[in-house]
């Protein structure tokens, strides 16, 4: 079996606490494509200090506290991607402006009328930026122990700021996983 089999749109890429990369480092990374071809997701516990209505003032009211554009990742700094959770029964299919990720998760088109979407769904965060791996470079990031795989949940594309979403999904694995989240910062002063 591939290293990259459990990867899937909607899955999580844990950083292992050996993973030292700056730009990875404790970091919770949502997948949103995976192929053959490669892999495309964002980071989602990097909060910038740019305000989202600074950049994007029409979408700025309707984006999930803390309004802060995230880090998504190294790619392509200056290209906005826009996740949303959308509100119970709606299809991303059914709407414009949508694509659907996973259940609940959509992309969101910055080109579209912010207004026209906000009702549409329960909360939305915006990236500067991606994550993205090419063919089977993700297999191998895996394979060396760069990487945990699981499951994701709508809630995690929007968790705020405060919150140590690396260590609250790795404690929601059960043993031995949520052992790893007792990993300390820095081992020299543990």
């Amino acid at each position: 079996m591939r290293p990259d089999a459990e990867v899937s749109p909607g899955s999580l890429l844990v950083a292992a606490p050996s993973l030292t990369d700056s730009n990875f480092r404790r970091t919770v990374v949502y997948v949103i494509d995976h192929r053959a071809e490669g892999t495309l997701g964002v980071v989602l516990n990097r909060p910038s200090e740019v305000a989202v209505h600074d950049v994007l003032p029409g979408w700025g009211p309707h984006a999930t506290k803390p309004q802060a554009i995230y880090i998504g990742g190294p790619v392509e700094q200056k290209t906005a991607l826009c996740l949303a959770a959308l509100r119970a029964g709606l299809d991303p299919e059914d709407v414009d402006g949508l694509v659907g990720v996973q259940g609940p998760i959509a992309l969101i088109d910055l080109d579209s009328d912010p207004d026209e979407l906000a009702s549409k769904v329960r909360g939305l965060r915006v990236f500067a930026g991606y994550s993205g791996w090419g063919e089977d470079q993700l297999a191998g990031e895996i394979e060396r122990g760069d990487w945990i795989v699981v499951s994701g949940l709508a809630d995690d594309v929007l968790t705020g700021a405060n919150v140590d979403l690396w260590g609250r999904v790795l404690r929601r694995q059960g043993m031995p996983l949520a052992l790893l989240s007792t990993f300390p910062l820095d081992v020299r002063l543990n």
